[in-house]
């Protein structure tokens, strides 16, 4: 497996709230964590940043005593969201600037050419198999909700106003409910993480095109393309490829 990631402030934020964390390549547990803060002065980067690792220490610790059948990996990964939620919940009330802060959160704990996948917000995850990009993730996002409830287009959505507006994160309620999937991943495979700095910023075609033209620079020049049209939001970007 190669794996590449970056991470950029993007133009217009002045901190980086995004947070993200890779496994060492010659580590037993293929862990990939990608989050997105949210909250006022270092609430975003705090949230993001205790989310990630405190997932990390959660299936790090539990890992070797897992069963490692498919049902016990996904739960695995479903218990360590839940206990960093309760994690990054706690730290909100401690203090008043922290509270409201929360995160986005994509885990992909890939085993036995399979990818574990938990996902709360709107940042994504994508593979990309053979000639075609797939968007395995579903945005918690209210504009997402429109779309699926047919009340505007997908093409709608791409410029609504209320487009950031999340339906869930981590961190901002006591209990949350993270989806949590299965998918394999076989040779030639990719994975993509990416926040929503990039997702707002280029079509999922657009991506795949520039991934499949220069997978060794395909973090980087997505990062650039984000920038060039305007780099509103921190963007950060994870590219595993099998």
């Amino acid at each position: 497996m190669r794996v590449f990631a970056t991470t950029d402030i993007g133009k217009v934020r002045e901190e980086n709230q995004d947070y993200f964390y890779i496994s060492m390549q010659d580590s037993e547990i293929k862990l990939y964590i990608l989050a997105d803060g949210m909250g006022g002065y270092k609430g975003g980067e705090i949230a993001s940043s205790l989310a990630v690792n405190c997932i990390k220490s959660y299936i790090e610790s539990n890992f070797e005593t897992n069963t490692k059948d498919k049902e016990a990996l996904q739960r695995l990964v479903k218990n360590a969201i839940e206990y960093a939620n309760l994690i990054v919940y706690d730290k909100s009330r401690e203090k008043e600037e922290l509270k409201n802060m929360g995160t986005t959160i994509e885990v992909c704990l890939i085993y036995n050419n399979r990818a574990y996948i938990g996902h709360i917000g709107d940042s994504r995850i994508y593979r990309i198999r053979k000639d075609i990009i797939r968007k395995l993730t579903k945005d918690h996002s209210y504009v997402e909700k429109l779309v699926q409830d047919g009340t505007i287009t997908k093409e709608e959505a791409v410029h609504h106003p209320k487009k950031n507006m999340l339906m869930k994160a981590l961190g901002c309620s006591a209990y949350v409910e993270p989806d949590i999937m299965v998918k394999g991943f076989l040779k030639d495979d990719i994975i993509l993480m990416a926040t929503d700095g990039l997702t707002n910023m280029m079509t999922d075609q657009e991506i795949y095109k520039v991934i499949t033209m220069n997978k060794n620079e395909a973090t980087k020049n997505l990062i650039q393309i984000a920038n060039d049209r305007g780099g509103y939001d921190n963007i950060t970007v994870i590219m595993i490829e099998n």
